[in-house]
């Protein structure tokens, strides 16, 4: 388990060194099936807060390092050699650092349970409007 506060703290001076002087900064989001995201747009890395308390805090500190070498190369590499070579060169181990039993962690943490109309349930973390229509899931 990652403790948020200590590593926020540690990802800020971590940007600070790798991506001196640029404007980008870090933040907390809720996501539930990606751990990290750049956004060159805001110029913000955010990482999943649930999912960065259950991960160990090497996994987070590389998803950390994973995405500062998305923002040191541009919008325009993904995940290409530029980018590999780039990750690799900051310490990026290049190993996934999640996986299922990540988010079937944190779903069980969910507090309502959609259905779609052929009958296949998901978890889901804000109610659902009354006049929402169904609407049908990843497996349909």
């Amino acid at each position: 388990m990652t403790d948020l506060t200590t590593f926020g703290a540690l990802a800020r001076e971590t940007m600070a060194d790798l991506i001196p002087n640029t404007g980008w900064t870090f933040g907390w989001d809720r996501a539930m099936r990606r751990h990290g995201q750049c956004s060159h747009y805001e110029r913000r890395i955010t990482m999943s807060r649930p999912l960065t308390q259950i991960a160990t805090p090497e996994e987070a500190f590389q998803t950390l390092l994973h995405e500062i070498a998305h923002a040191r190369v541009g919008v325009k590499h993904g995940h290409d050699r530029v980018w590999l070579a780039e990750a690799r060169l900051i310490g990026y181990t290049g190993e996934r650092t999640s996986a299922r039993e990540d988010y079937d962690k944190v779903a069980a943490t969910a507090p309502y349970i959609d259905s779609c109309p052929n009958g296949h349930t998901s978890p889901r973390w804000r109610k659902k409007p009354a006049r929402a229509r169904a609407t049908s899931c990843g497996r349909c």
